[in-house]
Protein backbone atom coordinates (compact mmCIF):
# COMPACT_ATOMS: atom_id res chain seq x y z
CA UNK A 1 0.00 0.00 0.00
CA UNK A 2 2.65 2.42 0.87
CA UNK A 3 4.23 1.83 -2.71
CA UNK A 4 1.37 2.41 -4.62
CA UNK A 5 -1.06 4.09 -2.24
CA UNK A 6 -3.48 4.98 -5.84
CA UNK A 7 -4.10 2.68 -8.51
CA UNK A 8 -5.50 3.56 -11.58
CA UNK A 9 -6.87 1.09 -14.31
CA UNK A 10 -8.03 2.44 -17.54
CA UNK A 11 -10.47 -0.18 -19.88
CA UNK A 12 -11.76 -1.62 -16.71
CA UNK A 13 -14.44 -3.18 -18.26
CA UNK A 14 -11.97 -5.99 -19.17
CA UNK A 15 -11.70 -6.98 -15.71
CA UNK A 16 -11.43 -10.73 -15.10
CA UNK A 17 -12.26 -12.84 -12.54
CA UNK A 18 -8.31 -13.44 -11.50
CA UNK A 19 -7.84 -9.50 -11.71
CA UNK A 20 -10.99 -8.78 -9.68
CA UNK A 21 -9.51 -11.25 -6.97
CA UNK A 22 -5.59 -9.36 -6.98
CA UNK A 23 -7.75 -5.42 -7.19
CA UNK A 24 -9.77 -7.11 -4.01
CA UNK A 25 -6.78 -7.80 -2.51
CA UNK A 26 -5.53 -4.48 -3.13
CA UNK A 27 -8.75 -2.46 -1.58
CA UNK A 28 -8.28 -4.87 1.55
CA UNK A 29 -4.66 -3.43 1.98
CA UNK A 30 -5.71 -0.18 1.97
CA UNK A 31 -5.32 1.09 -1.65
CA UNK A 32 -7.42 3.40 -3.59
CA UNK A 33 -8.17 1.81 -6.67
CA UNK A 34 -9.69 4.21 -9.45
CA UNK A 35 -11.58 2.54 -12.65
CA UNK A 36 -12.01 4.16 -16.08
CA UNK A 37 -14.55 2.28 -18.70
CA UNK A 38 -17.49 1.34 -20.19
CA UNK A 39 -19.27 -1.86 -19.11
CA UNK A 40 -20.98 -2.08 -22.16
CA UNK A 41 -17.28 -2.77 -23.63
CA UNK A 42 -17.33 -6.28 -21.87
CA UNK A 43 -16.05 -8.43 -24.73
CA UNK A 44 -14.09 -10.77 -22.97
CA UNK A 45 -16.53 -12.89 -21.51
CA UNK A 46 -14.22 -16.10 -21.70
CA UNK A 47 -11.97 -14.58 -19.41
CA UNK A 48 -14.62 -13.34 -17.11
CA UNK A 49 -14.60 -9.81 -18.25
CA UNK A 50 -18.00 -8.83 -19.31
CA UNK A 51 -17.87 -4.91 -17.26
CA UNK A 52 -20.16 -6.65 -13.90
CA UNK A 53 -17.29 -5.79 -11.78
CA UNK A 54 -16.70 -1.93 -13.00
CA UNK A 55 -20.43 -1.78 -12.67
CA UNK A 56 -20.19 -3.16 -9.24
CA UNK A 57 -17.19 -1.03 -7.91
CA UNK A 58 -19.03 2.47 -9.01
CA UNK A 59 -22.04 1.65 -6.24
CA UNK A 60 -19.83 0.70 -3.33
CA UNK A 61 -19.92 2.42 -0.56
CA UNK A 62 -17.26 5.49 -0.43
CA UNK A 63 -16.78 4.74 -4.26
CA UNK A 64 -17.75 8.60 -5.98
CA UNK A 65 -18.78 6.70 -9.24
CA UNK A 66 -18.31 9.96 -12.09
CA UNK A 67 -19.94 9.99 -15.77
CA UNK A 68 -18.26 10.29 -18.72
CA UNK A 69 -20.85 11.64 -21.05
CA UNK A 70 -19.08 13.89 -23.84
CA UNK A 71 -18.19 11.77 -27.00
CA UNK A 72 -15.02 13.24 -28.35
CA UNK A 73 -15.54 10.87 -31.05
CA UNK A 74 -17.92 10.43 -33.37
CA UNK A 75 -20.21 12.07 -35.62
CA UNK A 76 -23.47 13.13 -34.25
CA UNK A 77 -25.32 10.42 -36.22
CA UNK A 78 -22.88 7.85 -35.42
CA UNK A 79 -23.06 8.97 -31.60
CA UNK A 80 -27.30 8.70 -31.61
CA UNK A 81 -27.61 5.22 -32.69
CA UNK A 82 -24.89 4.17 -30.04
CA UNK A 83 -26.88 6.35 -27.32
CA UNK A 84 -30.20 3.70 -28.90
CA UNK A 85 -28.18 0.85 -28.33
CA UNK A 86 -26.86 1.45 -25.13
CA UNK A 87 -29.83 3.13 -23.73
CA UNK A 88 -27.55 6.24 -22.72
CA UNK A 89 -27.48 10.24 -23.66
CA UNK A 90 -24.00 11.23 -24.55
CA UNK A 91 -23.63 14.77 -26.22
CA UNK A 92 -21.36 14.93 -29.69
CA UNK A 93 -18.52 16.85 -29.10
CA UNK A 94 -18.28 17.08 -32.99
CA UNK A 95 -19.92 18.95 -35.66
CA UNK A 96 -22.35 17.98 -38.46
CA UNK A 97 -19.20 17.56 -41.56
CA UNK A 98 -19.69 18.78 -44.45
CA UNK A 99 -19.06 15.87 -46.16
CA UNK A 100 -20.49 11.97 -46.52
CA UNK A 101 -21.02 10.67 -43.00
CA UNK A 102 -23.49 8.55 -40.31
CA UNK A 103 -24.64 5.48 -40.47
CA UNK A 104 -25.38 3.26 -43.30
CA UNK A 105 -26.44 -0.40 -43.52
CA UNK A 106 -25.37 -2.05 -46.97
CA UNK A 107 -26.51 -6.01 -48.00
CA UNK A 108 -24.19 -8.40 -49.46
CA UNK A 109 -23.75 -11.47 -50.25
CA UNK A 110 -21.71 -14.22 -49.03
CA UNK A 111 -19.99 -14.99 -52.59
CA UNK A 112 -19.55 -11.01 -53.02
CA UNK A 113 -18.13 -9.95 -49.64
CA UNK A 114 -14.82 -8.97 -51.35
CA UNK A 115 -17.36 -6.66 -53.77
CA UNK A 116 -18.17 -5.37 -50.86
CA UNK A 117 -14.64 -4.11 -48.88
CA UNK A 118 -14.07 -2.81 -52.60
CA UNK A 119 -17.44 -0.01 -52.37
CA UNK A 120 -16.28 -0.01 -48.83
CA UNK A 121 -13.00 1.72 -50.54
CA UNK A 122 -14.95 3.75 -52.81
CA UNK A 123 -16.89 5.41 -50.31
CA UNK A 124 -14.27 6.54 -47.96
CA UNK A 125 -12.20 8.18 -51.02
CA UNK A 126 -15.69 10.11 -51.75
CA UNK A 127 -16.01 10.94 -48.28
CA UNK A 128 -12.54 12.52 -48.46
CA UNK A 129 -11.23 10.37 -45.35
CA UNK A 130 -8.12 8.38 -44.72
CA UNK A 131 -8.10 4.48 -45.72
CA UNK A 132 -4.79 3.90 -43.50
CA UNK A 133 -7.10 5.33 -40.74
CA UNK A 134 -10.39 2.89 -41.37
CA UNK A 135 -11.06 -0.64 -41.36
CA UNK A 136 -13.14 -3.82 -42.08
CA UNK A 137 -13.69 -5.48 -39.16
CA UNK A 138 -15.17 -8.93 -38.49
CA UNK A 139 -16.63 -10.82 -35.53
CA UNK A 140 -14.07 -13.77 -36.06
CA UNK A 141 -10.55 -14.18 -36.98
CA UNK A 142 -11.31 -16.95 -39.61
CA UNK A 143 -13.35 -14.53 -41.80
CA UNK A 144 -10.62 -11.35 -41.50
CA UNK A 145 -8.10 -13.32 -42.57
CA UNK A 146 -10.02 -14.94 -45.59
CA UNK A 147 -10.71 -11.30 -46.65
CA UNK A 148 -7.26 -9.68 -46.08
CA UNK A 149 -6.26 -13.08 -47.75
CA UNK A 150 -3.82 -14.34 -45.11
CA UNK A 151 -4.50 -17.71 -46.38
CA UNK A 152 -1.57 -19.81 -48.32
CA UNK A 153 1.59 -18.43 -47.06
CA UNK A 154 4.03 -20.86 -46.78
CA UNK A 155 5.95 -22.92 -44.41
CA UNK A 156 4.75 -24.07 -40.77
CA UNK A 157 4.44 -22.46 -37.55
CA UNK A 158 6.26 -19.51 -36.69
CA UNK A 159 8.24 -19.59 -39.95
CA UNK A 160 4.70 -19.84 -41.71
CA UNK A 161 3.70 -16.76 -39.69
CA UNK A 162 6.64 -14.90 -40.77
CA UNK A 163 6.07 -15.40 -44.00
CA UNK A 164 2.39 -14.37 -43.68
CA UNK A 165 3.81 -11.00 -42.18
CA UNK A 166 5.63 -10.39 -45.27
CA UNK A 167 2.90 -10.61 -47.61
CA UNK A 168 1.10 -8.47 -45.73
CA UNK A 169 3.50 -6.02 -45.73
CA UNK A 170 4.78 -6.25 -49.16
CA UNK A 171 1.36 -6.95 -51.23
CA UNK A 172 -1.27 -5.79 -48.78
CA UNK A 173 1.03 -2.47 -47.68
CA UNK A 174 -0.32 -3.60 -43.87
CA UNK A 175 2.63 -2.48 -41.65
CA UNK A 176 0.61 -3.36 -38.67
CA UNK A 177 -1.27 -6.17 -39.68
CA UNK A 178 2.35 -7.64 -40.29
CA UNK A 179 3.63 -5.82 -37.37
CA UNK A 180 1.18 -8.00 -34.90
CA UNK A 181 1.91 -11.19 -36.14
CA UNK A 182 5.62 -10.68 -36.23
CA UNK A 183 4.82 -10.02 -32.24
CA UNK A 184 3.24 -13.06 -32.05
CA UNK A 185 5.83 -14.90 -33.47
CA UNK A 186 9.12 -13.13 -31.73
CA UNK A 187 7.29 -14.10 -28.22
CA UNK A 188 6.55 -17.92 -29.33
CA UNK A 189 10.30 -17.83 -29.98
CA UNK A 190 10.93 -16.63 -26.39
CA UNK A 191 11.63 -19.46 -23.47
CA UNK A 192 9.36 -18.06 -20.75
CA UNK A 193 7.43 -14.96 -21.84
CA UNK A 194 5.73 -12.65 -19.18
CA UNK A 195 1.64 -12.91 -19.34
CA UNK A 196 0.36 -10.62 -22.20
CA UNK A 197 3.76 -9.79 -23.65
CA UNK A 198 2.02 -9.82 -27.07
CA UNK A 199 -0.24 -7.27 -25.48
CA UNK A 200 2.72 -5.13 -24.05
CA UNK A 201 4.08 -4.63 -27.81
CA UNK A 202 1.57 -4.23 -30.03
CA UNK A 203 -0.90 -1.66 -27.96
CA UNK A 204 1.63 1.13 -27.42
CA UNK A 205 -1.43 3.59 -26.16
CA UNK A 206 -1.96 1.00 -23.44
CA UNK A 207 1.53 -0.73 -22.01
CA UNK A 208 3.96 3.10 -22.98
CA UNK A 209 6.67 1.42 -20.82
CA UNK A 210 7.57 -1.27 -23.56
CA UNK A 211 8.21 1.33 -26.09
CA UNK A 212 11.87 -0.14 -26.44
CA UNK A 213 10.98 -3.36 -27.09
CA UNK A 214 8.26 -2.22 -29.74
CA UNK A 215 10.57 -0.45 -31.74
CA UNK A 216 13.06 -3.77 -32.07
CA UNK A 217 10.02 -5.45 -33.31
CA UNK A 218 8.62 -2.70 -35.55
CA UNK A 219 12.05 -1.92 -37.01
CA UNK A 220 12.46 -5.45 -37.49
CA UNK A 221 9.03 -5.69 -39.43
CA UNK A 222 9.05 -3.05 -41.25
CA UNK A 223 12.95 -2.74 -43.04
CA UNK A 224 13.23 -6.11 -45.50
CA UNK A 225 17.05 -4.85 -46.10
CA UNK A 226 17.60 -5.75 -42.16
CA UNK A 227 14.50 -7.10 -40.70
CA UNK A 228 11.62 -9.44 -42.27
CA UNK A 229 12.99 -9.92 -45.77
CA UNK A 230 11.06 -9.58 -49.12
CA UNK A 231 8.44 -11.43 -49.99
CA UNK A 232 9.56 -11.49 -53.26
CA UNK A 233 12.69 -13.18 -52.53
CA UNK A 234 12.92 -17.34 -53.01
CA UNK A 235 11.43 -18.98 -50.32
CA UNK A 236 13.75 -22.07 -48.92
CA UNK A 237 16.99 -20.00 -50.16
CA UNK A 238 17.65 -16.40 -49.85
CA UNK A 239 14.23 -15.77 -47.69
CA UNK A 240 14.67 -17.90 -44.88
CA UNK A 241 18.33 -17.72 -44.96
CA UNK A 242 18.05 -14.09 -44.56
CA UNK A 243 15.10 -14.60 -41.99
CA UNK A 244 17.25 -17.38 -39.90
CA UNK A 245 20.70 -14.41 -39.35
CA UNK A 246 18.11 -11.95 -39.20
CA UNK A 247 15.24 -13.24 -36.00
CA UNK A 248 18.64 -14.66 -34.44
CA UNK A 249 20.04 -11.31 -34.12
CA UNK A 250 16.86 -9.74 -33.27
CA UNK A 251 16.44 -12.32 -30.49
CA UNK A 252 19.96 -11.29 -29.21
CA UNK A 253 18.73 -7.80 -28.90
CA UNK A 254 15.85 -8.68 -27.24
CA UNK A 255 18.03 -10.53 -24.80
CA UNK A 256 20.86 -8.28 -24.72
CA UNK A 257 18.15 -5.05 -24.01
CA UNK A 258 15.07 -6.90 -22.05
CA UNK A 259 16.30 -10.09 -20.36
CA UNK A 260 14.39 -12.17 -22.48
CA UNK A 261 15.73 -15.38 -23.60
CA UNK A 262 15.13 -17.50 -27.01
CA UNK A 263 13.68 -20.84 -26.80
CA UNK A 264 16.24 -23.76 -26.79
CA UNK A 265 14.63 -25.25 -29.68
CA UNK A 266 15.01 -22.63 -32.15
CA UNK A 267 16.24 -24.33 -34.95
CA UNK A 268 13.04 -26.41 -34.93
CA UNK A 269 10.82 -23.77 -34.63
CA UNK A 270 12.34 -21.92 -37.28
CA UNK A 271 12.70 -24.57 -40.19
CA UNK A 272 12.06 -24.30 -43.60
CA UNK A 273 9.93 -27.39 -43.78
CA UNK A 274 6.78 -26.23 -46.45
CA UNK A 275 8.45 -23.30 -48.21
CA UNK A 276 9.34 -23.79 -52.12
CA UNK A 277 11.84 -22.24 -53.97
CA UNK A 278 9.18 -19.84 -55.50
CA UNK A 279 8.84 -16.43 -53.85
CA UNK A 280 6.66 -15.93 -51.27
CA UNK A 281 4.31 -13.36 -53.88
CA UNK A 282 5.05 -12.65 -57.68
CA UNK A 283 6.21 -9.27 -58.71
CA UNK A 284 3.44 -8.93 -61.26
CA UNK A 285 1.07 -9.77 -58.00
CA UNK A 286 2.66 -6.77 -55.83
CA UNK A 287 2.89 -4.25 -58.26
CA UNK A 288 -1.19 -5.25 -59.09
CA UNK A 289 -1.76 -4.56 -55.61
CA UNK A 290 -0.25 -1.62 -54.52
CA UNK A 291 -2.13 0.43 -56.87
CA UNK A 292 -4.90 0.15 -54.52
CA UNK A 293 -5.26 2.02 -51.21
CA UNK A 294 -4.15 -0.66 -48.35
CA UNK A 295 -7.72 -0.90 -46.36
CA UNK A 296 -6.98 -3.10 -42.89
CA UNK A 297 -8.98 -6.03 -42.50
CA UNK A 298 -9.18 -7.44 -38.59
CA UNK A 299 -11.29 -8.51 -35.88
CA UNK A 300 -13.30 -6.27 -33.57
CA UNK A 301 -11.47 -7.66 -30.98
CA UNK A 302 -8.39 -6.47 -31.86
CA UNK A 303 -9.51 -2.93 -33.16
CA UNK A 304 -11.15 -2.08 -29.53
CA UNK A 305 -10.08 0.82 -27.95
CA UNK A 306 -9.38 2.43 -31.80
CA UNK A 307 -10.82 5.43 -33.11
CA UNK A 308 -11.29 4.71 -37.21
CA UNK A 309 -11.97 7.45 -39.77
CA UNK A 310 -14.71 4.98 -40.73
CA UNK A 311 -15.37 0.96 -39.82
CA UNK A 312 -17.51 -1.46 -42.16
CA UNK A 313 -18.56 -4.10 -39.47
CA UNK A 314 -19.63 -7.29 -41.61
CA UNK A 315 -22.06 -9.44 -39.70
CA UNK A 316 -24.36 -12.37 -40.24
CA UNK A 317 -27.60 -12.51 -39.38
CA UNK A 318 -27.08 -13.62 -35.77
CA UNK A 319 -24.41 -10.83 -35.09
CA UNK A 320 -26.74 -8.19 -36.98
CA UNK A 321 -29.71 -9.28 -34.31
CA UNK A 322 -27.75 -8.87 -31.36
CA UNK A 323 -26.34 -5.85 -32.34
CA UNK A 324 -30.27 -4.39 -32.80
CA UNK A 325 -30.91 -5.83 -29.49
CA UNK A 326 -28.37 -3.82 -27.33
CA UNK A 327 -25.78 -4.75 -24.95
CA UNK A 328 -27.73 -7.50 -23.03
CA UNK A 329 -25.61 -9.83 -24.68
CA UNK A 330 -21.60 -10.29 -25.53
CA UNK A 331 -22.23 -10.68 -29.29
CA UNK A 332 -24.41 -7.18 -28.94
CA UNK A 333 -21.65 -5.71 -26.93
CA UNK A 334 -18.96 -6.67 -29.50
CA UNK A 335 -21.28 -4.94 -32.15
CA UNK A 336 -21.68 -1.48 -30.16
CA UNK A 337 -17.72 -1.92 -30.10
CA UNK A 338 -17.76 -1.91 -33.54
CA UNK A 339 -20.24 1.08 -34.10
CA UNK A 340 -18.20 3.30 -31.81
CA UNK A 341 -14.69 2.78 -33.27
CA UNK A 342 -16.01 5.02 -36.25
CA UNK A 343 -15.25 9.18 -36.55
CA UNK A 344 -17.18 9.96 -39.91
CA UNK A 345 -18.44 6.84 -41.53
CA UNK A 346 -20.36 3.46 -40.51
CA UNK A 347 -21.32 0.54 -42.83
CA UNK A 348 -23.27 -2.34 -41.64
CA UNK A 349 -23.10 -5.25 -43.84
CA UNK A 350 -25.82 -7.47 -43.78
CA UNK A 351 -26.45 -10.68 -45.44
CA UNK A 352 -28.81 -9.93 -48.54
CA UNK A 353 -31.53 -12.34 -47.73
CA UNK A 354 -32.31 -10.91 -44.32
CA UNK A 355 -31.98 -7.39 -45.05
CA UNK A 356 -36.05 -7.12 -46.13
CA UNK A 357 -36.74 -8.84 -42.78
CA UNK A 358 -34.11 -6.57 -40.78
CA UNK A 359 -34.67 -3.16 -42.50
CA UNK A 360 -37.11 -1.88 -40.04
CA UNK A 361 -35.42 -2.33 -36.96
CA UNK A 362 -32.33 -1.38 -38.99
CA UNK A 363 -34.03 2.53 -39.99
CA UNK A 364 -35.57 2.47 -36.16
CA UNK A 365 -32.54 1.88 -34.48
CA UNK A 366 -30.65 5.05 -36.83
CA UNK A 367 -29.51 3.20 -39.71
CA UNK A 368 -30.03 4.61 -43.20
CA UNK A 369 -29.59 2.40 -46.54
CA UNK A 370 -26.56 2.97 -48.02
CA UNK A 371 -27.48 5.11 -51.22
CA UNK A 372 -29.42 7.06 -48.86
CA UNK A 373 -28.25 10.96 -48.17
CA UNK A 374 -28.02 12.14 -44.27
CA UNK A 375 -30.85 14.24 -43.24
CA UNK A 376 -29.44 17.74 -43.22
Amino acid sequence: MRRYPHILIDEAQDIGTVHQAIIEQLVGAGCEVSLIGDPNQGIYEFAGANGGFLTQYGQRGGVTALGLTRNYRSVPPILALANQLSARADTADRATPGTTHGAFFVPYRNADRENLVTAFRAAIAAADLRPERSAVLCRGRELADRLAGNRGAPGQGVVKGLAQAAILRDHKRDFLGAFRLVATCIVGLLADPPQGLVGRITQPARYPDDRSLRRLVWAFTRNPDSGLPAATLPGDTHWHVQLLDRTRALLAAIERNHGLVSTDNLGNKLARRGLTNAPLIAAADLVAENVQPRIRVDTVHQAKGESLDAVLYIANREHADALLTGIDTEVGRIGYVAVTRARNLLWLGVPANAVDELRPALMARGFLEAGMAPPA
